[in-house]
């Protein structure tokens, strides 16, 4: 029999950043698909994450890098320019890559961050399976280059490119909205170049942006059961429940856990022969 050519990487993003967060990450591995989840370590969870994980071998769990809407590291009075005036790290997007782009003040701070939060990360003594980051802010070239710089340090060995190819989006679902994220596109190929030159892994495509935070059952087990040959990652953002600091409006928490334990994600995944795993399962 021939091997398949199929590998994936199911992924939860957010891992930390609350207890019903934390709780699905843990009932979507034990008992569904997830086979990895991407870690916050300044969220108010994170110990609580890092826990579970240490109870959880099997789980491959790499670093959520946040770089906007969250909780920084390090103190706010050590980046005036990234910070709003509650002290989380700001929201407009848009304005702060302008930024990065053009100041070197924020730049050092940026890059302090992001360094911290890898020394965090290594705190915990988990193996580093993977980076990507919040928002995908990472495809921004001056991040992508700092996060390449800096990952070097910590053993990245695999990094998340934010491509999704739009022809699976319609098999999955013919007739739904199957979008591609032309926010990110032009930026991510740039980044796969950046990624391939360093040497690091990283998937052939994505599965999650188009659909983000609406990965439901019918959606994951189409997904699985088009799923392409190569190296996929299929992301979502389970939860058991809203209603926690940081969630995203609109997402549909519950449904993307139950997407990831669903019987028909299941079955489908078997029926692909794809290989589960982490990054670090296909390193090598």
């Amino acid at each position: 029999m021939t091997p398949s050519r199929k590998r994936l990487v199911v992924t939860a993003d957010d891992f930390g950043l609350s207890p019903q967060v934390n709780d699905a990450v843990e009932r979507a591995h034990r008992e569904g698909i997830l086979s990895a989840a991407s870690l916050m370590v300044a969220a108010p969870a994170a110990a609580d994450a890092v826990a579970r994980a240490r109870r959880l071998p099997s789980l491959r769990v790499g670093l959520h890098l946040v770089m906007v809407e969250a909780w920084p590291r390090l103190p706010a009075a050590d980046l005036p320019d990234l910070v709003d005036e509650n002290g989380l790290l700001r929201r407009d997007m848009g304005r702060l890559g302008l930024d990065l782009a053009a100041k070197p003040s924020a730049r050092r701070q940026l890059a302090a961050e992001i360094r911290a939060q890898f020394e965090a990360y290594r705190a915990t003594g988990l193996p580093l399976d993977h980076v990507n980051a919040h928002k995908h802010f990472h495809v921004h070239p001056v991040i992508a280059g700092l996060v390449l710089a800096i990952g070097r340090d910590y053993g990245m060995r695999a990094l998340r490119v934010p491509r999704e190819d739009r022809a699976v989006l319609r098999r999955a679902e013919p007739g739904g909205a199957s979008g591609l994220a032309l926010d990110t596109a032009p930026w991510a190929a740039l980044l796969g170049l950046r990624a391939r030159r360093a040497g690091l892994l990283a998937p052939d495509g994505v599965l999650g942006l188009a659909w983000s935070g609406q990965m439901t059952p019918p959606r994951v087990a189409g997904l699985l059961r088009h799923l392409p040959d190569g190296l996929t990652e299929l992301y979502a953002h389970p939860a058991t429940a809203g209603g926690f600091p940081g969630e995203a409006p609109g997402y549909a928490y519950a449904e993307e856990l139950a997407a990831l334990t669903a019987p028909e994600s299941k079955a489908a995944l078997a029926a692909s022969g794809a290989r589960l795993g982490g990054f670090s399962d296909f390193v090598g």
